[in-house]
């Protein structure tokens, strides 16, 4: 699709859109690092009843909620329409369906302005989150990337150019949680109920196992999780404090040794974090520890930042208009998408 040729040195404010699963989200941000605004429209309470996210109700969810959340995040910035240079949106990885919202949505706001339309890794708008908030943000970092649906050890070494270290073989870190949380009669979503019981219980009661030692650098929490069941049953009794305190401490054991030894090994300046076990507390914590021990610099996100959010979606596209131009109009929603695959 023929699309005009603009002059992108001119682009500052972007419009970023985020709906690539039960988020809506809109927010404004300027130069790739200034956010003007940020809403969040959650769904937990549409699909906590089904113990997780159900993609049909999901997009009717979306098509329901976007165009206030947008409205909401123009106004909150405190700008115009007019004033808008960009519009970015999620097109992959997520729900078909509820991309396909997002998407449609910043292609029709973009013709109507005329302006670039950018479509926005999710994964790698998460790798924005920190520079997003901090202005003493330095490259090369290593980024532990993990949440829900993905649980990758990132190298980003400059600007627009990044390889993924190692991931998850089987669960996400994320999905572990839920799992988890589910079996104890926890409720949905999982990682906050269970962090937050975790501070009455003790981490070394169950010595739940550590997987993968010999692979530096890919998780599996697959089988911690059968561990979990099997311990419950065995020991119908145990306190649900200690088994949720517990597991934690063996995940979060393994995301951070894993990404300490990872930061050593390529020399990194610092290590960030994103995605939403990103705001785990216990997580957070010996990510500083380790940090500071090893003389690195730690960035972690807002907690507001670290689960789905279009701040980091409309950062990530500042940085792509001037680093690849606008994306085309005709580029469609990509559910399978994977870090470092490019728009299509």
């Amino acid at each position: 699709m023929n699309q005009p040729t603009r002059d992108l040195s001119t682009v500052r404010t972007v419009l970023g859109i985020e709906s690539s699963c039960d988020e809506t989200a809109a927010a404004v941000v300027r130069d790739g690092r200034m956010q003007l605004s940020s809403v969040i429209s959650s769904q937990i309470d549409r699909h906590a009843r089904f113990g997780g996210v159900v993609p049909e109700i999901a997009s009717r969810a979306h098509v329901e909620m976007l165009n206030p959340v947008i409205a909401e995040a123009i106004v909150q910035a405190g700008i115009a329409d007019a004033e808008i240079d960009a519009v970015a949106a999620t097109y992959g990885p997520g729900l078909v369906g509820s991309l396909l919202v997002g998407v449609s949505a910043a292609k029709a706001l973009a013709l109507v302005w005329d302006v670039p339309f950018v479509a926005v890794n999710h994964l790698e708008a998460h790798l924005y989150s920190s520079m997003l908030e901090d202005p003493t943000f330095e490259l090369p970092v290593v980024v532990l990337l993990v949440s829900g649906g993905h649980t990758m050890l990132v190298h980003w070494e400059a600007e627009g150019s990044y390889r993924v270290l190692g991931g998850t073989i089987d669960d996400a870190a994320g999905e572990a949680y839920d799992k988890v949380a589910r079996y104890l009669g926890l409720g949905y979503p999982g990682g906050p109920v269970i962090d937050r019981i975790s501070l009455d219980g003790d981490p070394e009661a169950i010595a739940f196992p550590r997987a993968l030692p010999d692979r530096p650098y890919d998780f599996s929490f697959s089988g911690l999780k059968t561990s979990v069941v099997n311990h419950v049953r065995k020991h119908p009794d145990v306190s649900a404090e200690d088994v949720a305190a517990s597991f934690q401490e063996a995940v979060v054991d393994v995301l951070v040794t894993k990404t300490r030894r990872a930061a050593a090994d390529v020399g990194a300046k610092g290590i960030s974090i994103g995605g939403g076990v990103a705001a785990n507390s216990r997580l957070r914590e010996q990510i500083l520890t380790v940090c500071a021990e090893d003389g690195l610099a730690a960035y972690l996100p807002d907690r507001a930042n670290c689960t789905d959010n279009a701040a980091m979606v409309a950062a990530a596209g500042w940085w792509q208009l001037q680093r690849a131009g606008e994306s085309p109009l005709d580029t469609g929603a990509d559910p399978g998408l994977g870090l470092g695959s490019p728009a299509a």
